[in-house]
């Protein structure tokens, strides 16, 4: 007997809902997305997640602090509902899985190397690398990346708080990209099209599927789940 798909909760999406998710979602850049290394203030982490949903990052990646983060608390009005965060023992680890997936890594830190952020072009798989409140991008961090770039400052300070800075780098992106025409079309295969859609939709439904490894069903017009 196949089991049946979990209700889902009881009042019916509005089309308008599914429309706008939709439309969000089509606009995703898969190559485009953040690392942080031991970034350890909630606020800031919820402010760099903000910023990665309102350029279309899918999905973040992050190497927790020794004493980890409150994610609960730092994902403020549900962002992470919206950017997947991926989790990494090291920032070597992390490098490693960008680097294989195609991304270049892009250190905001100013080096004697560091170029003007607005000198690289994002367009390209980009991955920016951020460092701690603190001490800034690691000397492992640092090692891995593939370029170095800074924040033109004509101030007093030396450093910018870790989520403005976030926030202009991919800004900076977001302005290439949509020059580029590409938030035109969409860029995500598919199927991860589709499964994303319907976590979006029914994320507690989604939640219980992918406890017990089965495949989300199809959805009509209206976002509502279709019984097979």
């Amino acid at each position: 007997m196949t089991p049946r798909v979990p209700h889902p909760h009881p009042h019916r999406m509005r089309p308008e809902r599914f429309r706008r998710l939709a439309r969000v979602l089509s606009r995703r850049q898969p190559d485009l997305t953040v690392l942080m290394d031991m970034v350890n203030k909630p606020h800031n982490f919820s402010a760099i997640l903000r910023s990665c949903d309102a350029v279309g990052v899918l999905e973040a990646h992050v190497v927790p602090p020794g004493n980890g983060v409150e994610l609960h608390h730092a994902t403020s009005a549900g962002t992470r509902k919206w950017v997947r965060v991926r989790a990494h023992a090291d920032v070597r680890s992390a490098a490693a899985h960008l680097h294989g997936t195609g991304f270049r890594i892009v250190a905001a830190h100013p080096s004697s190397e560091a170029r003007d952020f607005r000198s690289l072009d994002f367009t390209r798989p980009t991955a920016f690398l951020l460092g701690a409140e603190l001490h800034g991008v690691s000397p492992e961090g640092l090692e891995v990346a593939d370029d170095h770039v800074m924040v033109p400052m004509e101030g007093m300070v030396h450093s910018l708080n870790v989520s403005v800075a976030a926030a202009l780098l991919l800004y900076e992106a977001q302005r290439q990209r949509a020059e580029a025409g590409m938030y035109d079309r969409c860029r995500l295969d598919p199927e991860t099209f589709r499964r994303t859609l319907f976590a979006w939709m029914h994320p507690l439904v989604a939640a219980r599927l992918d406890a017990d490894g089965r495949r989300y069903p199809p959805l009509d017009e209206n976002g509502e789940i279709i019984r097979e």
